[in-house]
C-alpha cells in the first residue's frame, strides 16, 4: 500500500496535510496543549458560540439524565431505543423553528447524508451552492440524482440553471443560511422566490445560524420570515446550542416519511440521553437568555473593527465567523503555529475544505472570549503577518 505514503507526502509538501493536536479544556474557552500543560491558550476555533457547553444548567440537565437513563439507549429508535425525551426535544425544535414537527439525528453529517437521498433519486436533480458543506455534497452523491452546482450566492446563475436543467422529476435546491467558511449569508428571499417559481423543494442548512439569529434564536430563516417557505430546515445542536446531534424541521408528513426512508436515522443508535437532555435545556436557555445573542454579535463586530483598524483590508461578513484569507496553505499553517506561541488557537483551513488558493484562518467569536482577548488576537495576527510579509485580507474587498 505504497500509495498511502505517497499521498501523505504530497499533502505534506503542499501544506494541506492534516494532523490531530491533543488538547485539554482547562476552563471555558481555554485550551491546554497535551505537551505543554502549563500554557493555556484562547480558543478561536470552537463553534460553541454562545458558551452554552459549560452553562451550569446544561451540565445539571445532562447529569440528571445520565443518572436516570444511563450512558446510552442501546438501540436504534425504531427498535427499543426510543425515549420520550427524544420526542420532547423534537417538539422543542419544532417550536423553535416554527414548524409542525422535527426529527433528530446523530450529527449534522448524518442528517444531510440521510435526508437528501431520501428525497431525491436517479430521475431527479439537485441544485447546490458551490460552497455548501461536504456533508451536503456527500448526501447529493449518495442520492444518485443529477447534481447541478451554481455559483456561490448567485441567484441569477441559480435561475439560469433551474430554467435549463429543472427537468420533469423532483428538484431540490440546497443552501446554507450562513456559510461556515466565509461567514456570509444566503440571499434567502430570492432563493425562496425561485424555488416557488420552478416548483422545487428547498432545504436550508442552519447549522451556524440556529441560536444566534432570529427573534427567538430560530435562525436566519426566522429572522427573514421564510420559515413556512423552507421545506426542510436542518440544524445542529453541537454549535451555538453547546451539545451534540442534529435535527430536521418541517411538516409532520416529512417527519413520518424520514422515519421510514432516511437510512442514517433508521440504522443508527439513538443519541445518548445526557446529550439529548442538554440539547433540550439549550433551547430553553436561548429563549430565557436572549442577551447572549446580542453580546455575541456585538463582540463579533468589535473583533472585526479591531482587525480593520489594525490594517486588514476588505469588508468582513455579517456574522460571528471571521475568515482571514491567506491564500497559500503553507503560509496559513505557519501563521497559525506562530499564533499558538502567542496564546491564540486558530485553525488553518485548507483545501479540500475550501477551494484551491483560498487557504485561510477561520476565527470563531464566542462568548468565552473577552474584548481584551479579541483585541490582542487582532493585533498579534497583523504583527505576525507583517513580519512574514504575508498579505492577508477579509474574503471580500
Amino acid at each position: 500500500m505504497e500509495f498511502l505514503k505517497q499521498w501523505l507526502q504530497e499533502r505534506l509538501a503542499s501544506g494541506d496535510y492534516r494532523r490531530l493536536f491533543p488538547l485539554d479544556r482547562s476552563a471555558a474557552g481555554r485550551l491546554t496543549p497535551a505537551k505543554r500543560p502549563q500554557s493555556a491558550i484562547v480558543d478561536f476555533s470552537s463553534n460553541d458560540y454562545l458558551g452554552l457547553s459549560t452553562h451550569p444548567e446544561m451540565i445539571a440537565a445532562a447529569e440528571k439524565a445520565l443518572v436516570r437513563y444511563g450512558t446510552g439507549v442501546g438501540a436504534a429508535r425504531l427498535m427499543s431505543g426510543d425515549l420520550q425525551l427524544f420526542h420532547d426535544l423534537e417538539d422543542a425544535v419544532a417550536g423553535l423553528k416554527s414548524r409542525e414537527a422535527a426529527l433528530i439525528f446523530g450529527s449534522g453529517y448524518m442528517a444531510n447524508i440521510g435526508v437528501i437521498p431520501a428525497l431525491v433519486g436517479r430521475d431527479d436533480v439537485i441544485f447546490s451552492d458551490r460552497l455548501n458543506h461536504a456533508s451536503i455534497y456527500d448526501g447529493c452523491r449518495l442520492s444518485g440524482a443529477k447534481l447541478v452546482r451554481f455559483r456561490h450566492n448567485d441567484t441569477d446563475h441559480l435561475e439560469e440553471c433551474l430554467r435549463k436543467k429543472r427537468g420533469k422529476g423532483r428538484a431540490l435546491v440546497v443552501v446554507e443560511s450562513l456559510y461556515s467558511m466565509d461567514g456570509d449569508r444566503c440571499p434567502l428571499a430570492e432563493i425562496v422566490r425561485l424555488k416557488n417559481r420552478y416548483e422545487s423543494m428547498l432545504m436550508v442548512d442552519e447549522a451556524h445560524a440556529t441560536g444566534i439569529f432570529g427573534t427567538k434564536g430560530g435562525g436566519i430563516i426566522q429572522e427573514e420570515g421564510v420559515e413556512r417557505e423552507v421545506d426542510i430546515a436542518m440544524g445542529t445542536f453541537g454549535k451555538a446550542l453547546g451539545s451534540y446531534g442534529a435535527y430536521i424541521a418541517g411538516s409532520e408528513t416529512l417527519k413520518k416519511y424520514l422515519i421510514n426512508r432516511a437510512r442514517s436515522f433508521i440504522y443508527s443508535t439513538g443519541l445518548p440521553p445526557a446529550v439529548t437532555a442538554a440539547s433540550l435545556k439549550a433551547i430553553e436557555l436561548i429563549a430565557k437568555e436572549p442577551g447572549r445573542r446580542k453580546i455575541l454579535l456585538d463582540n463579533s463586530s468589535y473583533f472585526k473593527n479591531c482587525l480593520r483598524e489594525a490594517g486588514l483590508p476588505g469588508e468582513p461578513g455579517p456574522s460571528q465567523i471571521v475568515p482571514v484569507m491567506v491564500g497559500d496553505s503553507r503560509a496559513a499553517v505557519k501563521i497559525a503555529e506562530q499564533l499558538r506561541e502567542t496564546g491564540i488557537f486558530v485553525t488553518p483551513v485548507r483545501p479540500p475544505t475550501v477551494p484551491e488558493g483560498t487557504a485561510r484562518l477561520r476565527f470563531s467569536v464566542t462568548l468565552h472570549q473577552s474584548r481584551l482577548e479579541l483585541a490582542d488576537a487582532a493585533g498579534s495576527l497583523l504583527e505576525i503577518c507583517g513580519k512574514m510579509s504575508a498579505p492577508v485580507s477579509f474574503p471580500t474587498e
